[in-house]
């Protein structure tokens, strides 16, 4: 059997040809702009808060060259000039928080620790503009019968960037290292992988313990997806680990090179010269011949940063923020990259701690919230749409029965659920009969956040029933505090505000939702077998109504428990310096266009500034 270089949404007959199912772009025109969204199958927390930069970034203008001109433009807020990209200059990105590390198999990521990845290391699948799945480093892949084993061809001439070509053996190497990274191995129980085993140079086997029809999504994303050299991190060799949180040369085979990582204040990355890929004009890429990375958690900030040209592009997940960019850029000197897709905020509740144990409690709560509210303290009215599930409405995966049975405001029976749980003589959390509930809302201190968490306090205390503290932590902090790594998994978490969705195939892996005992990426610690069996079922068939109807059970069975919640969906950001563009154009290795910018996450190798007329 042939293997395939692009995946549909319909699995065909092996014997034909194989297709993988995958998601539908559930993408949301804004404005004039539109994209892409993946993010979050990593379930971004819904803020940051690293220290900001100290230095400047440069903003070195390019060299206008003899390259190629294309027809591919930046979706902009003003008409862009129909010109294409020329190669050299610089670009420096104020990202909205600092990445913890930069080892895909390790360090928990979300938006921006992912702009400075995808420079570095390539991914063995992409996503295509439609949201299936194609080639990157896995240039072409097949499977048998029962989707438990698939057989994958790698690109050939693709070198690690101090020149150490890549071989299958590298991949197998890798998942010696993916079994034990805190952000690869419940990826890998959850997508069934029992091993990886070079069966030719360049040929690479998967084997998998049962079905799981859309295995190749798990490689589209970082911790089982981007390449890296195993042979920097040799195992129990505690100071290579540490220094591969760096991105040392020779650690990806990806468009840039880090040269300067200075954690805190900017991260400088140079071309790789050597680099596999080119254009469809034959250009070797990246265009760029560096790229920077500025921490500046402030949102008002890191938008005056770019309209002040200390910066020459910036990130963003703040409905607010885009609201006042759009301002800005009315006059031409910004572009504006926007998406809303599947991605949504809202929250947790850590349901091993007493009294979001109760289904009462945690329903309750949310009955007395109005999302309205709550979406226009984001700065998101006119701009964001409520959410109810983890996908949106034009997703294959909607479920509109799963949308009626959200917790919608309703304050008569929120009323009616708490008093329940308060004059339960068997109360959780052992207070007495009648005593008012304690909760602890938590949020990263974003100005915008902290306005949500204020109207949120606000609903609840006007019960009656409900203490409610507010406590804000850094975007680090308030990951690792959910991650629960130092007590098992349970997590130091209460009520936890947190980002849900993504573009990304649903039944590649679920360790959202797999026993918290065994994930550290079960953030909310609840899980129901049934549930569970539900999104199991749905990798074994290639059916897509069939799977759709088995995710509208598994969302109706969460709405109705309420592990976690929804406020609207997350319309996100890149916005640049007139003439910075290729985030809505980038390219697979076939020539196909790419998602775009999912969750303000950048293809910077193929990043450019336009040609002069």
């Amino acid at each position: 059997m042939e293997g395939i270089t692009r995946m549909s949404y319909l699995l065909g007959k092996r014997g034909v040809v194989f297709k993988l199912l995958a998601v539908l772009l559930a993408a949301t025109a804004v404005a004039s702009a539109c994209g892409s969204d993946s993010s979050s199958d990593d379930a971004a927390p819904a803020a940051t808060t690293a220290a900001p930069a100290e230095e400047t970034a440069t903003t070195e203008a390019p060299e206008t060259t003899d390259a190629p001109a294309t027809t591919a433009t930046p979706t902009t807020t003003t008409e862009a000039p129909p010109v294409g990209p020329s190669q050299g200059g610089s670009a420096s990105l104020a990202i909205e928080a600092e990445a913890t590390g930069l080892r895909p198999w390790e360090d928990t990521c979300s938006s921006p620790c992912y702009n400075m990845m995808n420079a570095v290391f390539d991914k063995l699948t992409e996503q295509y503009a439609d949201g299936s799945y194609g080639p990157m480093l896995a240039k072409s892949w097949e499977s048998n019968d029962d989707y438990t084993v698939f057989t994958v061809q790698l690109q050939e001439g693709v070198s690690f960037t101090d020149g150490t070509p890549l071989t299958a053996q590298h991949i197998a190497d890798m998942f010696v290292v993916q079994q034990t990274g805190a952000a690869s191995a419940g990826v890998i129980a959850s997508s069934n992988l029992i091993g990886v085993e070079a069966t030719g140079d360049l040929e690479v086997t998967y084997t998998l313990s049962a079905t799981n029809g859309p295995f190749m999504a798990v490689l589209s994303r970082a911790p089982m997806g981007m390449v890296f050299n195993a042979a920097l991190v040799p195992a129990g060799d505690e100071d290579a680990m540490a220094a591969a949180a760096n991105a040392p040369t020779g650690i990806g085979t990806g468009p840039f090179m880090v040269t300067n990582r200075d954690v805190d204040n900017r991260t400088d990355m140079e071309r790789n010269p050597n680099y596999w890929m080119s254009d469809n004009f034959g250009t070797q890429l990246p265009y760029l011949d560096s790229v920077s990375f500025h921490p500046i958690p402030d949102e008002g900030t890191r938008l005056d940063s770019l309209s002040s040209g200390t910066v020459t592009a910036m990130q963003t997940l703040r409905q607010a923020t885009i609201r006042d960019a759009r301002t800005v850029a009315e006059d031409g000197s910004l572009w504006m990259f926007e998406f809303q897709g599947n991605n949504a905020g809202g929250g947790m509740f850590n349901v091993l701690v007493p009294p979001y144990d109760d289904v009462r409690v945690r329903r309750g709560l949310i009955m007395a919230t109005r999302q309205d509210a709550i979406i226009a303290a984001l700065g998101g009215e006119g701009i964001s749409e409520p959410a109810t599930q983890l996908y949106a409405e034009d997703s294959p995966w909607y479920s509109e029965e799963a949308a009626e049975a959200y917790a919608s405001y309703d304050f008569d029976g929120a009323m009616a659920l708490l008093e329940d749980y308060i004059n339960d003589a068997d109360r959780s959390d052992g207070k007495a009969v009648g005593e008012k509930l304690d909760v602890v809302l938590s949020c990263p201190p974003d100005p915008t956040l902290i306005a949500a968490m204020e109207v949120t306090q606000q609903f609840w205390n006007e019960t009656g029933l409900v203490n409610t503290e507010l406590t804000a932590f850094d975007q680090a902090t308030h990951i690792n505090m959910a991650l629960g790594m130092g007590n098992e998994f349970r997590g130091e978490h209460e009520v936890h505000c947190w980002r849900w969705g993504s573009e990304s195939d649903p039944g590649g892996e679920n360790s959202g939702s797999a026993p918290w005992e065994t994930s550290p990426f079960n953030f909310s610690n609840w899980h129901d077998p049934e549930h569970y069996a539900l999104l199991e079922e749905a990798r074994t068939t290639d059916d897509v109504p069939t799977r759709a109807a088995l995710y509208a059970q598994a969302s109706i069975m969460v709405n109705e428990q309420v592990p976690i919640y929804f406020s609207g969906g997350t319309a996100t950001a890149i916005a640049t310096a007139a003439g910075l563009g290729g985030f809505d154009s980038w390219i697979l290795p076939d020539g196909e266009i790419g998602i775009g910018h999912p969750s303000a996450e950048g293809r910077w190798g193929q990043a450019y500034w336009t040609e002069t007329e």
